[in-house]
């Protein structure tokens, strides 16, 4: 019972030390101390309850709940403040010295350091909100509305073995998620970041869809192409990066992510020397592009699909065709080199594609997708942004490739 009051005091203080930390800016009526013995009040009515009966537990959560309003009519009707999160917080910290009592130690602690970070991050949250669209809160409204509603109620067996719904659509929610907390950052900063910036967090979300807006950008404004050079570098960065995360998201194993690490460091690096070298010639403008949102439901379908298409055949491909016709589904890069990494990896996570494999199709995935940019940037971008560009996307393919090959040699004679 002791290390149960001690745990409730320090996550009391923890989150009362944050609340104190605004006394400079208006006054507090729940610091430091008020937090710690509300949550040492929580573990102390459990555990007088189990002597003296349930009531005490009742009476005292109604006590602090008639506090926790008591706060808000204060701030809100007496001084005429708005906000009600030092109230929710405090009633919330009693709940987890209920919690410790309990002896959920790990629950309690977990949601005592995400309470102090919600409370901490107060500006950037704010700030995140106010950069979303009502289209974007309802786009993303729908798309977990269905993902909630879904995921519980689809079958946790795969499909012949191959296909988990469940864990393609965990894929599908975590993509978006990464991809929108970008499209978010992108709106945020705006014009004001220039085109290496927008080509940096566009990539993120679909860094075919961003050399596209680029090279749109080039052909009103071509006396920008090596700002624009310069994003079209960084978008190729930023789907490595994407790429390695959607791997260990679909094999939480990390083997194919470790795996596919060498050859994509080797293409980033060579990537970024493009990028430095760059730097002193850029004439930056106030430019940025638009994006549609992640969360919109025809992306998120549609990567889904994707995803499934390429997992299907792959597996089947690999079964009747081995080894190569595995590689054959890194083809499927041109249209999402992501959807072909997640497939891939999870196969490998489901013991249906060997991990090596898996690894290499990955990375031959993202050397198909950077080949094919110079070619978005031919179809849609100014002469004078392909003639800057085609060298270095080719100079890093050649060395993922080269990268590729000496990785794989190793590893087979490794295994």
């Amino acid at each position: 019972m002791v290390e149960k009051i001690i745990l409730s005091l320090m996550i009391g203080i923890l989150v009362g030390l944050e609340r104190e930390h605004w006394r400079s800016d208006k006054k507090i009526y729940a610091g430091v101390r008020t937090f710690a013995i509300t949550c040492i009040t929580g573990t102390l009515a459990v555990f007088l309850g189990d002597y003296v009966g349930i009531w005490m537990l009742v009476v005292t959560t109604l006590v602090v709940a008639v506090s926790s309003v008591a706060l808000i009519y204060i701030a809100n009707i007496i001084e005429g403040r708005s906000g009600l999160t030092t109230s929710i917080a405090l009633f919330c910290t009693y709940l987890l010295g209920v919690v410790v009592a309990k002896g959920l130690y790990l629950i309690a602690i977990i949601t005592a350091l995400i309470l102090t970070f919600l409370l901490i991050e107060k500006k950037p949250l704010h700030s995140f909100a106010e950069n979303l669209s009502e289209g974007d809160i309802s786009s993303a409204l729908k798309f977990l509305s269905i993902s909630v509603v879904l995921y519980p109620i689809v079958p946790e067996e795969p499909i012949y073995g191959i296909l988990s719904l469940k864990t393609a659509m965990l894929i599908v929610v975590m993509v978006s998620l990464i991809t929108f907390v970008s499209y978010v950052s992108l709106k945020k900063l705006g014009p004001k970041g220039g085109i290496p910036y927008s080509g940096l967090f566009g990539g993120f979300i679909s860094s075919e869809a961003t050399i596209a807006a680029l090279s749109g950008i080039s052909r009103r404004k071509p006396m920008f192409k090596d700002a624009l050079h310069m994003g079209a570098m960084l978008s190729v960065v930023s789907m490595i990066i994407s790429n390695s995360v959607i791997a260990f998201i679909a094999d939480p194993t990390a083997k194919t992510t470790l795996m596919m690490l060498p050859p994509f460091l080797i293409m980033t690096i060579v990537d970024l020397l493009f990028v430095f070298s760059k730097r002193k010639k850029i004439s930056d403008s106030q430019e940025s592009i638009e994006l549609g949102s992640p969360f919109a439901l025809g992306p998120a379908f549609r990567f889904g699909a994707i995803f499934a298409i390429l997992l299907i055949l792959t597996n089947y491909a690999n079964e009747y065709a081995g080894a190569s016709g595995a590689y054959a589904a890194a083809i499927g890069g041109i249209v999402s080199s992501s959807a072909v990494t997640a497939s891939v990896a999870a196969l490998a996570y489901s013991g249906n594609l060997p991990t090596d494999i898996a690894a290499q199709t990955a990375v031959l995935a993202g050397l198909v997708s950077t080949l094919a940019k110079p070619f978005y940037v031919k179809v849609t971008g100014s002469p004078e942004l392909f003639r800057t560009s085609i060298l270095s996307f080719i100079a890093i393919v050649v060395s993922g490739a080269v990268a590729l090959l000496i990785w794989s040699f190793y590893m087979g004679s490794y295994l």
